[in-house]
């Protein structure tokens, strides 16, 4: 199968560009957003300006799969969490082997509210998208963020679940989660750290 190139400008500084490049040949800032680090430290206008883009390009050209992810991206990072979450279930379906989209799906899930607040269905899925994304991937991070759901919606409901937070903790500390991804998240995530976590 051919993958098709699609012709846009980069988001930046206008440049003619095309999907397939990862960063803009002038300004070096990405042209398709593929994980979210490129828009973390994003100012609101450019994310704003990139999911614009993305917008009407999904409309001319329903086909250019590859912009359901970049598009959840940024939705993401505008805390458009509904918006965020029906994208990246389009990603999922366009591209099953990718971890962060699974994570990131069971972010949105949450909708910006704590763990302890969302009914047990949402829980659920979120269980069912970070299993799926550790069973791709084994990062820390998914580690962790099942020892934040495990905590904050079992423990503190005095459900008990298997593993517990803790072990889901120690599994996110084996793998080698990192200070900044924790940050990250929480950041992602719009709540409070725990202090048990």
């Amino acid at each position: 199968m051919e993958t098709q190139v699609h012709d846009t400008k980069c988001r930046s500084c206008g440049a003619p560009a095309d999907i397939g490049q990862t960063k803009c040949c002038f300004c070096k800032q990405p042209v398709l957003i593929s994980t979210f680090n490129s828009v973390y430290s994003m100012p609101m206008p450019m994310v704003n300006q990139y999911a614009s883009a993305y917008r009407e390009a999904l409309q001319n050209e329903p086909e250019a799969r590859d912009l359901n992810g970049s598009i959840a991206m940024c939705y993401l990072k505008l805390k458009l969490y509904d918006k965020a979450l029906a994208a990246f279930e389009k990603a999922i379906e366009d591209n099953f082997d990718n971890s962060e989209t699974f994570f990131y799906t069971a972010i949105c899930t949450l909708g910006g509210k704590k763990a302890f607040l969302v009914q047990r269905p949402e829980i659920d899925k979120i269980e069912k998208y970070i299993n799926a994304a550790m069973m791709i991937e084994p990062r820390g991070i998914y580690h962790y963020f099942l020892a934040y759901i495990k905590y904050d919606y079992f423990s503190r409901k005095s459900f008990n679940t298997s593993p517990t937070y803790q072990e889901a903790l120690s599994n996110a500390n084996s793998a080698g989660v990192s200070s900044h991804d924790i940050e990250q998240l929480y950041g992602i995530l719009g709540v409070t750290r725990p202090d048990v976590l």
